[in-house]
């Protein structure tokens, strides 16, 4: 009896091949590299972003490939995801090697994990049947927990890494009893079929199907930490230790715009007036929510989390809009508040140092008279997160805005808006503190100059694309046109 094993096409997860290469690679080589030399370790990982960045524009293709029996899809949106998902992570260890080192988990289980986290994303950003975008999703679930109980001897750092595993566990169980009962009413696990069978009408049960969504949008809005799932959000950006919580609140963000994207866009395109519904009701509470209790926080990393819960309800604005316009600026957004973030905590993890978190606000106090420099940096990234010109947090903003008012929801405009000026009051307060207050702590900074040349790039690259960006716009607009 012969049986016939038809060989897949593994060229579109090459990236995927390569990076998981490189993580056995380094987990070997790092056996070998002493305590005082883990900078090998950190170089190797760096390599490995370098290299899975040089594999994904090389073998990107300008056509949707598909492979694995539908599981897995290569397009231009997700190869453009990827790239803005290595640069992050890349930035995070720049900005955090000294951080790491100074508390003693500068060692190769930190590589391992992000970089096996950074797998998962890219498997989630190029899922298209809901096993696969299961499989992404808790890989990177479970090395993010790892990741921010990694400070053994740090309570806040445990008991922050165990409420996100059993949230984190109660969402995925929700997420998998939607996607089972999508499964029982279309027979299928696969994105594309699951969508013709809801265009075509063929699928069973339609109360089924939306129950089934329903429970999918609860356990997406749980992982991207918008109202009323956004618990976990406050309680991990503070507990984590920085440099992770740096990571938490980037490069993952991306996928799970991705997974929407796929999810909702993809497979569920004629059942948008359900899912429009209720990310209208999640955005708009995100945006209440975030902006309002931000105010009352005199943690930063605390104010910045309900800040990110804010601007996810801008992403869901984006999606919500329903066309190809909507899409892209959502995409467009996604990628100007990780290059703010990235800047806004690489400032926090700059005025750390051994055995001090600059973790309340008036640790930057009077940060103008140590450095002007730094605190000019600081103004362009709080700037750009409040949504002021000429910043890329500005312009993100306003093509958000523009495309939900293409689709007819002006009195979401005008919410949107409103809860943007709450919004600019606390951020605006970090202006004030850095130039109109004394400061508390008058020692100079002293960053390694890999740090500090990536910090000026970051502020320059926040002006820059908010007075240029055009290019970026167009850029994911053809991903967009090109991958749906």
């Amino acid at each position: 009896m012969s049986m016939n094993f038809a060989v897949p096409n593994v060229l579109p997860a090459l990236p995927e091949i390569f990076l998981l290469g490189m993580v056995s690679v380094i987990l070997i080589a790092d056996l070998f590299v002493r305590d005082d030399n883990r900078f090998v370790t950190y170089a190797l990982t760096q390599i490995a972003l370098l290299g899975c960045a040089v594999v994904t524009v090389a073998t990107a293709a300008p056509e949707v490939i598909s492979t694995f029996n539908g599981m897995f899809v290569r397009d231009a949106m997700g190869d453009s995801l990827k790239v803005i998902a290595y640069v992050a992570v890349s930035v995070t260890l720049v900005y955090s090697r000294v951080y790491l080192a100074d508390r003693g988990i500068f060692n190769g289980e930190f590589f391992t994990l992000i970089l096996f986290a950074l797998l998962g994303i890219m498997v989630l950003i190029s899922a298209s049947n809901f096993l696969t975008l299961y499989l992404g999703l808790e890989l990177l679930a479970l090395a993010q927990y790892a990741i921010i109980a990694l400070r053994r001897d740090s309570a806040q750092a445990t008991e922050a890494a165990m409420k996100y595993f059993v949230l984190g566990a109660l969402a995925s169980g929700l997420l998998l009893y939607g996607m089972s009962m999508l499964y029982g009413a279309t027979g299928s696990l696969d994105v594309a079929t699951v969508s013709r069978a809801i265009a075509n009408g063929t699928a069973q049960a339609p109360s089924l199907l939306v129950f089934g969504l329903v429970f999918v949008v609860a356990g997406l809005a749980f992982k991207l930490g918008v109202v009323p799932f956004h618990m976990w959000v406050p309680d991990v950006y503070e507990g984590a230790p920085t440099a992770i919580t740096l990571f938490i609140g980037t490069a993952p963000k991306i996928a799970y715009f991705a997974f929407f994207m796929r999810l909702l866009v993809s497979g569920m395109q004629d059942l948008v007036v359900d899912w429009q519904g209720m990310l209208i009701i999640l955005a708009v509470a995100s945006m209440a929510l975030g902006n309002i209790t931000a105010i009352a926080q005199t943690n930063i990393k605390r104010m910045l989390a309900y800040s990110t819960i804010s601007h996810m309800g801008f992403v869901l604005l984006g999606i919500l809009a329903g066309s190809i316009n909507g899409y892209s600026s959502a995409m467009f957004y996604i990628a100007a508040y990780v290059l703010m973030t990235l800047g806004a905590f690489g400032m926090v993890l700059l005025l750390s140092r051994a055995g001090f978190e600059a973790e309340s606000l008036d640790d930057f106090k009077g940060l103008n008279k140590r450095s002007p420099w730094y605190a000019g940096l600081m103004l362009i990234v709080m700037f750009s997160l409040a949504g002021i010109p000429p910043t890329v947090g500005f312009f993100a903003k306003l093509a958000v805005l523009q495309a939900v008012l293409e689709a007819g929801q002006t009195w979401l405009v005008v919410l949107a808006v409103m809860l943007s000026l709450v919004g600019a009051f606390y951020y605006l307060r970090i202006v004030r503190l850095m130039y109109f207050d004394a400061p508390v702590d008058a020692s100079p900074l002293t960053p390694q100059l890999d740090m500090s040349i990536l910090l000026g790039a970051n502020g320059l690259a926040v002006l820059v694309l908010g007075i240029l960006p055009g290019p970026l716009l167009s850029f994911c607009a053809r991903a967009i046109q090109q991958s749906l």
